[in-house]
């Protein structure tokens, strides 16, 4: 009965809570509830930490060059096009870099943006296979928590913004984000045509600037939110949850570069197995 109880307490929170949504989004793909999402990710990391690697510890790594060639150039190709989306839905059609409100309106640039933050959410789950990929060529020691926890919690985080925050200053991260991975990928793209392209990658040493960058841009835009007097934004708890994982990984990313650059040791562990293909 206690149990029943605490059920049906829950629902009620839920639906008072789900009154808030935006009603833009009603009947879209994943987003009726957070519940397939919380659940992708849980198969996700139950597979790539436990299941994962137990089918693959007797089977030979497979041969995925060409896959990823395929995987990696078309992750390029959806952030190009993600990046002009939010270009043309708000950030080059009128937001000002700094107090930038969501629209709920149903105009045409208002639900260009809505689509944008929605396939920008889908494209984290696209994103996933980066794992998976290194669980069968058994590059297991490239799972580390730091990569398995960002690969989770981008989707699981965005689906609250999708679904209350769909535009505004909130997503300027995510157009930083679009920026980086069409660097990103286009090098990992190159990486496995194999070694007879890695002379065209002479510009791998400047990856870690450019990922340095964004955090640092991310933090001072969103950091913006505490010194406006007026800003009306609609939702300041996910400036907070922006700006903490920003200053998070700017952080990790210094350690990085003290070590890599300043002290010219070999790069921390951590790094090494995959913190710079995480962003």
């Amino acid at each position: 009965m206690a149990f029943s109880n605490l059920t049906s307490k829950a629902v009620l929170l839920y639906d008072e809570w789900i009154k808030d949504a935006d009603p833009r989004l009603e009947g879209w793909p994943l987003m009726s509830s957070p519940f397939p999402t919380t659940f992708i990710i849980g198969t996700y990391v139950y597979f790539v930490t436990s299941l994962g690697p137990k089918l693959m510890e007797n089977k030979k790594p497979f041969e995925l060059r060409q896959i990823m060639t395929f995987y990696n150039f078309s992750v390029v190709a959806l952030s190009l096009y993600m990046t002009y989306e939010f270009l043309m839905s708000g950030w080059a059609t009128g937001y000002s870099f700094r107090c930038d409100i969501v629209d709920y309106s149903r105009s045409p640039t208002a639900l260009r943006m809505v689509r944008t933050c929605w396939l920008y959410f889908f494209s984290k789950f696209i994103e996933l296979l980066d794992t998976i990929f290194f669980v069968l060529r058994k590059k297991n020691n490239q799972v580390t928590f730091l990569h398995v926890f960002h690969h989770s919690i981008m989707p699981w985080t965005w689906w609250f913004g999708v679904k209350f925050a769909a535009g505004g200053l909130g997503t300027f991260h995510a157009l930083l984000n679009c920026i980086v991975h069409v660097v990103m990928y286009t090098y990992y793209g190159i990486c496995s045509l194999g070694p007879a392209y890695h002379k065209y990658l002479w510009w791998k040493k400047y990856m870690t600037t450019i990922q340095l960058v964004q955090f640092i841009m991310i933090t001072v835009h969103i950091g913006q939110i505490y010194i406006m007097d007026d800003c009306p934004y609609q939702y300041p708890i996910f400036m907070f949850i922006i700006w903490l994982y920003g200053s998070m990984f700017l952080v990790l990313f210094l350690h990085f570069w003290y070590h890599a650059y300043t002290k010219g040791q070999r790069l921390p562990k951590m790094a090494r197995n995959g913190i710079s293909k995480d962003q």
